[in-house]
Parts: structure tokens; sequence; C-alpha cells
């Protein structure tokens, strides 16, 4: 069994503060300060520019890779990190396309995080090929994987209410029908017990600072499936995804495999930063994270529920059909959560009423779930979130 008692004396919780905001941006791991020092002062200082062979930097965007894969049930050497998640999302989907050039739809749903969507917008007009952005209830998306779908794009769970899709089942449907599938995992990976290869996903992306606490603005993954591989065609064609980068060929040739989804130099501090937050996996059992999740989520809901009624639950009811968030609907949800923050209970605010609350098991446990539900009862009866200060809208929510 895995002893998230250790795991959460990995991380640094600021005293006061029950943190249920890691599926926005983990927190910092201990280790990870000492890790960044050293690549900045034993590599970057003392080696310069030789870091990039005695440090073995070159390497990092897929050794990190591997070690992601390994959390998302991806096999070795089919993910890469590097750049953000729209830019692996633009990646993916270019190449999706590529492969089904007689098809025109890409399928996606309306509780996708809109970012995928802008790419994918972007990404038709500069085709101007004629391909259509296709947007159904995320409960339709199975029934409109039709032979005119050329690919799927699906964040696995929904940003605002932590609905969570059957990748295997809308895999399997798009596969019956000649389509190929897109998951962007920003709200699974190192939520859920994800399995790419089981369920024979084509792509799948994501980003490593929320569950995987890499740190702001940590580096984004893609995963490409083996039968892919080596037939994809980058649409990003950096120096870096070139079969050799140090040749300085003046066309661009395709490197072997997921190489070929490198596109320029990687983010090395950045990579030091979530090294030491993957170390805090290494006795992680994901279906051991899986089932605690399920069990301080189901806590959380029921407490709150039952203490306060004036808050509608907007996330699946059923644990099986949710990651590791609960959200509930509340028309002054904005003020609510800024009244519960100024009293340490930080959560975050999506538009247009979802007061949203993550579950990391690696740092969460039962009596922070009750303390947070404590506070939570005292703002919302007391009404205590009915402040001129807390209404104010930040810029960022």
């Amino acid at each position: 069994m895995t002893d998230f008692a250790a795991t959460k004396a990995m991380f640094h919780i600021p005293d006061g503060m029950i943190y249920l905001d890691g599926n926005s941006l983990g927190p910092l791991p201990k280790a990870a300060p000492a890790r960044v020092a050293k690549a900045m002062t034993e590599e970057w200082g003392e080696m310069l520019i030789t870091g990039w062979n005695k440090a073995g930097w070159m390497a990092k965007a897929t050794e990190v890779g591997d070690r992601v894969a390994k959390l998302i049930g991806a096999e070795a050497g089919h993910v890469v990190m590097g750049d953000t998640l729209s830019i692996k999302v633009y990646q993916a989907l270019a190449s999706a396309l590529e492969l089904r050039p007689e098809r025109r739809v890409i399928l996606s749903d309306s509780g996708n995080f809109p970012s995928d969507l802008y790419m994918a917008e972007g990404l038709i007009k500069s085709l101007g090929q004629g391909h259509e952005l296709r947007i159904v209830a995320p409960e339709e998306v199975e029934e409109n994987i039709t032979e005119d779908v050329a690919v799927t794009l699906i964040t696995e769970v929904d940003y605002r209410t932590g609905r969570l899709h059957d990748m295997k089942a809308l895999t399997a449907k798009a596969h019956s029908v000649g389509a190929l599938t897109i998951w962007d995992l920003a709200h699974t990976a190192g939520a859920t017990d994800v399995k790419l290869s089981e369920a024979r996903a084509d792509f799948a992306v994501g980003c490593t600072y929320k569950y995987l606490n890499g740190g702001p603005g940590a580096p984004a993954f893609i995963y490409v499936a083996p039968q892919h591989a080596n037939l994809v065609r980058p649409a990003l064609s950096g120096w870096l995804g070139h079969d050799a980068p140090f040749a300085f060929d003046l066309s661009y040739r395709a490197g072997a495999g997921i190489e070929r989804m490198r596109v320029g130099t990687p983010p090395i501090l950045a990579l030091a930063s979530l090294e030491a937050a993957l170390d805090a996996w290494a006795t992680v059992d994901m279906s051991d994270l899986r089932t605690r999740s399920q069990e301080l989520t189901q806590l959380f809901l029921e407490e709150v529920e039952r203490r306060c009624p004036m808050l509608t639950l907007a996330s699946p009811r059923d644990a099986a059909a949710r990651g590791s968030q609960i959200s509930f609907s509340f028309e002054q949800g904005y003020a609510a959560m800024q009244a519960l923050i100024a009293r340490g209970v930080i959560g975050d605010f999506r538009a247009p009423d979802i007061m949203r609350f993550g579950f990391t098991p690696l740092f969460i446990d039962e009596v922070d779930v009750l303390r947070a539900c404590d506070v939570i009862e005292e703002v919302m009866t007391g009404k205590l979130w009915d402040k001129p200060e807390y209404h104010a809208r930040a810029a960022v929510t």
C-alpha cells in the first residue's frame, strides 16, 4: 500500500493552509529548491555550455518523458517533454489530421478546455482546407463519432466539473469508424490511473504543473503511440526534432520516433524542478492513488452537502465518473471562494458560478478535508462572503 503520509511530508504547505487547488498549480516539493540550485550552480555555473554533454541536458526531454510515461500508462520511449500544452495540442492535432487527409471533422466537446479549442480554430484557419471543429455536449461525444470524423480532441476530465470521460470506450468507438484520438491529460496525469497503451490512444498531451507538481509554467508533454511514431510529420519542425540537429542541414529531416516531436531547446531549470517533483511518485501505486482520491472526494462531497445546502453539486455524484476534484455551483461563487481563501482554504473559481476543489492524495488527507469543510460551513452559513473586498475580481480567478 502506498504510504501517503510519507508523500505528504515531501511537500511544503504553508502553516494554516489547506491546499485544495493542486488541479491548478501543485505545491512546492521540498526537494525542488536544492535540485534547481544544483542545476544552476554545479551545472550551469561550473559547466556552462559543456553541461549539454557533461550534465546530460540534451537527453532530459526524453529521460523525463519516460518518467511521466510510467504515470500515464504509456510505453517507454513514446513521451517527450517541452514547450507548453497548447503547443503540444497543435502538434498532435496537425499530425493526426495529416494521417486522415480525406476527412475534415475535428470532434470535441463543450467541456473541453477553451485553449484546446482555440488551437484547433487557429490550425483550421492556417490549413485553409475546409476543416470543421464540431463541438457537442460531453455526454453526446460517443454518438457523434461518425465516419466523417478525422480525430477526436477530448480533455479526459472536464476542468470545471471533474466529469471523467471513458477513454477506452471512446477510443474504441473512434477506431471502429477509422478516426484517431487525442487525449488532453491536464487534469488526469497524476490524478487518476491513466492507461494510454491499454486504451490504445493515438496521441495524448498534458501539463506538469498541476497534479505532477512541476512548478509554474513547467513543461508539457506529448505522447505518440508506437504505430504512429515514425509516420507523423511534425507541423512544428524545430531544430531539435531534426534527425541530426548538429549537422545543421538547411532542410528538415524528421528524427526517429518521439524525438521528432521535440521543437526547441529544452527548459533545463524547469526540468530540474520537475525531476524533483517526480521523485515523490517513486513509491506511489496509481491504483492506490485513484482509490484514495475517490475516498477523499466522496467524504468532501457528503460533508459539504450535509452542511451547506445552498451549494449545488456540479460534479458527477458517482466517484467512478469523475476525476480528482469536486465542484459546486453557487451564484456568488467567486466571492465565496475569496472568503475561503482568506481563511486558508485554497480552491478556485471558474465562470460562471463554479467553486472548484482539487484533491491530491500525495499531500491531502482526511484531516485536511474535515478542516476544510468546517471553514466552508462557517463561510456559507454565516454569509461571510458578502463583503465588498470578496466581490472585486482579480486577474486570475
